[in-house]
Parts: C-alpha cells; structure tokens; sequence
C-alpha cells in the first residue's frame, strides 16, 4: 500500500470522530434539557444544559463546542422537541428562554477558548464561571429587549435565582473536564 492510500484509509477516522463528538454533545444538551425544574417566580426553568454546555466547550474545544451547542439550535428550531419540556421550533427563540439558547454557543466558545489556557483548578473553574455568566447575561438581556422586562425583573427573574446553581455545575464541570484531561493524557 502506497502512503496516498493509507492517508485516504485514515481520512474518514479524521473527519467521523469529530463529527461524533460534536452530534455527541449535542444530544447529552437535549437530554439535559429534560431534567427540567420551573420556578413559580421567573419564566425561565432550571436545567442541566448549562453543565453540559460548558463540558462541551472544556473538552471539545471552542469550535467543536460551539458547533454541538449550534447544531442543538439547529435541530430544535427545524422542529425536533429538545428543547427544555419537549418544545421546539423558531418562536421558542421569542420566548423567554431564547437568550440563554443563543448563550450556549458563546458559552462553549468562550469555555472552549478558555479552558486549555487554565493552568490550575482554580483557574479552570473561574474560566467555566465565566462562561456560565455569558449564559445568565445573555439570558438576561434577551428577557430585557425580546421579552419586555425591565432589566431588575430580568436580573431577579433570570440572573439571580440561577447563581448557585451555576456555581455547582460549574464546580462539578471543572472536576469532570480535569480527571477526563487526566485519563486522556495517560492514553
């Protein structure tokens, strides 16, 4: 066999597994969608999405993670139910919780851009904090401009409630994205 054809044998390895990791994502952010908790008090429910979010962005890095969380938007905007309680569709990107779905592409950009710059564990979790605040902050704007909130109802209803959890997962991301690099570099 010549070297042309191992490279050709090899290609489709090169492409497949990034495509995988990507669609991946994706889906782990549909089904984290569906461990939903409303609040009586804001819109906006609480959900595992962020988590996955931001280990998306950590371990695939900023283009793939922005990919997976994209083509999450894609698929539930052409109408597969995967977003938060089944819904779907373009006007879900109206409603209130349309800012925090546009979020998590920038959030695991900003994850992804960040993370393999942290050099601690510390700096790997304000880096996914970080990336997390990107989420509640465009969450929060959208509440403000699309929904018509003021913007102290939006903080109170979008930003606020939504802190300590995002602290938890943020924390648990930064656990799972160290002991993943760990096991991966002993590969």
């Amino acid at each position: 066999m010549n070297r042309n054809q191992n490279t050709v044998a090899i290609l489709p390895f090169s492409v497949l597994i990034p495509a995988l990791q990507v669609i991946g994502f994706a889906l782990l952010t549909a089904i984290a969608a569906q461990f939903r908790i409303p609040l009586p008090f804001t819109p906006v429910p609480i959900t595992l999405q962020t988590l996955v979010v931001l280990l998306g962005g950590a371990i695939l890095g900023w283009k793939k993670g922005a990919a997976s969380q994209s083509l999450y938007l894609v698929w539930g905007i052409i109408g597969a139910p995967l977003f938060s309680g089944g819904s779907f569709g373009l006007m879900i990107l109206a409603g209130p919780t349309g800012g925090y779905l546009v979020g998590f592409i920038a959030a695991a950009l900003t994850a992804g851009y960040l993370a393999p710059r942290c050099r601690t564990y510390i700096q790997l979790n304000f880096a996914l904090l970080a990336s997390s605040l990107v989420i509640l902050g465009l969450g929060t704007t959208h509440l403000t401009f699309v929904v018509g909130m003021s913007w102290s109802a939006a903080f109170l209803a979008g930003f606020l409630p939504f802190l300590p959890g995002e602290v938890i997962k943020v924390v648990a991301a930064a656990g799972i994205v160290k002991a993943y690099k760990r096991y991966s570099n002993r590969s």
